[in-house]
């Protein structure tokens, strides 16, 4: 759990069309209060193990977050299907002051799910 009124957020994506974690995935971390518009506040990529170890802490006053996945790139490198159907994936999600949120993105060349971890 975080300090009082500040959040913090992690991620990973596994592909699961190969079992193994996505590495290299840049991913955007952005943040909204009430009424505000989403702004970005930090920048990350998946290591190796497909993992997101960085993510800055949510603002005070933050009502909403906003994860986004770049993942055209990794899916075009990866992948003999083509170009990527899905080019990003933004994963939005409502914010309780304190709390810790893990969102994990399953990812394959035509689909995707995502899910509150711990």
């Amino acid at each position: 759990m975080s300090s009082e009124g500040t959040s913090s957020v992690s991620t990973h994506i596994l592909d699961t069309s190969t079992g193994s974690p996505a590495g290299g995935v840049a991913v955007e971390l952005s943040a909204r209060g009430t009424g505000d518009h989403y702004h970005a506040i930090g920048h990350s990529e998946t290591d190796p193990d497909g993992r997101c170890k960085d993510l800055p802490a949510l603002p005070e006053g933050t009502t909403h977050a906003r994860l986004t996945f770049l993942v055209e790139p990794y899916l075009a490198r990866s992948q003999a299907a083509g170009a990527a159907f899905f080019p990003e994936v933004t994963v939005t999600f409502a914010v309780t002051p304190g709390e810790h949120y893990h969102l994990p993105l399953l990812l394959n060349p035509f689909g995707y799910s995502v899910y509150r971890g711990s």
